[in-house]
């Protein structure tokens, strides 16, 4: 008999499971793949290891600060600061049409930017900046105020209101053309606040360190371990777990990182209101992306930026496009542009656009290979556009799609960030059932991570005085 059951090992899984063992409680996480990371993991081809998700770790602070999100994930998980190896960006840029924003972890960078092209929406911003949600606050405000409705009565130009919203919405809106203003709270402090952090090693390191902490105290992974189906006892609690293998597992509570509605599926014969499955509808929104292996370092061809969000239209529009891909807007990040010590072994830049799930999931499989090659010529040759052009110089490719964010994760239609409304209570109809991850409503690593802890916390050690410290 476990504690906890744990469906899924992202980040979010992995820091629940590390908070519970800290605690002494038996606890299990189930990975259906051979791979910890879900969403935000790694792979190798040819003699080289690329990350999966991770563009840049959000919320960053340097040494020494003592508040924010990365310092309570660091406090709540008893990490130190250095085990982590991040480093700072070098400088991020925001491209629309006759206009680049620059930014920094220094906010007052980005507020110097905005008063060179925007001087009248400088006070606008600061009030902005003052009526954010509060990171202890989420959930306690509705979850169907419209972020834009919010912002446009701080930001009066239409072409500052866009080029904000570019950024936030690829790092994390699961909503078609605008977002949750909680989640709109969440994401601005994370970048602009805050700002962008990456391992030297990539997202290995973090997720070596989050698995070291957990089985050190004493936590079980299986790997290769999918749920099929959650058993309850027919009184609203869940009992155990059936595994695809056909093997049963008991425990006193489950945590499920898989997203609201599929956990929810895992059990929908019990479920007393099945209206609830409808409501709990899945996002839409899927990303391609492409990565390129060069022969040199960015910065050998000119390109310094860590991170650029591009839109070549005064507008942004953010929703499920009607072909294949939309070259329309994109993010084109470059891995070695953070301030390290010594240089990536290779250089390497990777392109994300967004991308219709039924359309991929549709193509016969030489095809689906044909259009693979086809759209990361396309796209590379957009990304040309925006940072020198480094098609000459890649040595190695390789692109992913919706449908292999289907396959790793599990969410309906490929959906990065998980369904469109965001569960920020984490309590499902069952009692000891509970959500975290994307669909709580944290988003990007720090935020994941937080999430698991928070819903452990919340109802896991309830008894424990010293959880929540």
């Amino acid at each position: 008999m476990y504690d906890a059951i744990i469906i899924g090992a992202g980040m979010s899984g992995l820091s629940a499971g590390c908070r519970l063992a800290h605690y002494g409680q038996k606890v299990c996480i189930l990975e259906r793949h051979a791979l910890v990371g879900g969403l935000n993991s790694f792979y190798r081809q040819n003699g080289r290891t690329h990350d999966v998700g991770l563009h840049a770790v959000t919320n960053y602070a340097p040494k020494g600060v003592k508040r924010g999100p990365l310092n309570r994930m660091l406090r709540q998980l008893r990490l130190t600061w250095d085990e982590l190896g991040l480093v700072p960006q070098l400088g991020s840029r925001i491209d629309f049409p006759g206009i680049s924003l620059r930014f920094t972890n220094n906010f007052d960078y980005f507020l110097a930017e905005v008063a060179k092209y925007f001087p009248k929406q400088v006070d606008g911003l600061r009030q902005l900046v003052d009526a954010l949600v509060d990171y202890n606050d989420m959930g306690a405000y509705p979850t169907n105020v419209s972020a834009r409705e919010v912002v446009s009565e701080y930001i009066k130009d239409p072409a500052l209101l866009e080029m904000i919203f570019c950024p936030l919405m690829y790092y994390g809106s699961a909503r078609q053309g605008d977002m949750d203003f909680n989640q709109f709270s969440i994401m601005f402090r994370s970048i602009f606040l805050e700002g962008f952090a990456r391992p030297w090693e990539g997202v290995r390191q973090l997720l070596k360190t989050l698995l070291d902490r957990f089985r050190t105290a004493g936590g079980e992974l299986r790997l290769r371990s999918g749920v099929k189906k959650l058993i309850t006892d027919g009184d609203r609690n869940v009992r155990g777990v059936l595994l695809e293998n056909g093997m049963e597992l008991d425990c006193k509570n489950v945590l499920s990182s898989a997203g609201q509605r599929e956990t929810l599926r895992l059990c929908s014969e019990e479920l007393q209101d099945k209206s609830i499955l409808e409501q709990c509808r899945p996002g839409e929104l899927g990303f391609v992306e492409t990565i390129s292996v060069l022969e040199k370092q960015p910065r050998n061809l000119g390109h310094n930026d860590t991170i650029v969000f591009f839109n070549d239209a005064p507008s942004f529009d953010y929703r499920k496009p009607s072909n294949l891909c939309d070259l329309r807007s994109g993010v084109i990040c470059s891995p070695n542009n953070f301030a390290y010590t010594r240089p990536l072994e290779d250089g390497m830049v990777r392109i994300t656009a967004l991308a219709n799930y039924d359309l991929w999931n549709a193509l016969p499989p030489d095809e689906y290979k044909r259009e693979k090659l086809r759209w990361y010529e396309k796209i590379t040759e957009k990304a040309s556009q925006y940072v020198p052009d480094f098609r000459a110089s890649v040595i190695d490719r390789d692109m992913f799609t919706p449908k292999t964010i289907y396959r790793y994760t599990g969410h309906e239609n490929g959906a990065i960030y998980g369904a469109p409304n965001k569960n920020y209570e984490g309590t499902t109809p069952f009692k000891n059932l509970f959500i975290c991850g994307t669909d709580q409503g944290m988003v990007g690593i720090i935020g994941a991570i937080i999430s698991g802890i928070t819903v452990v916390n919340r109802y896991l050690l309830r008894s424990s005085a010293s959880a929540m410290s």
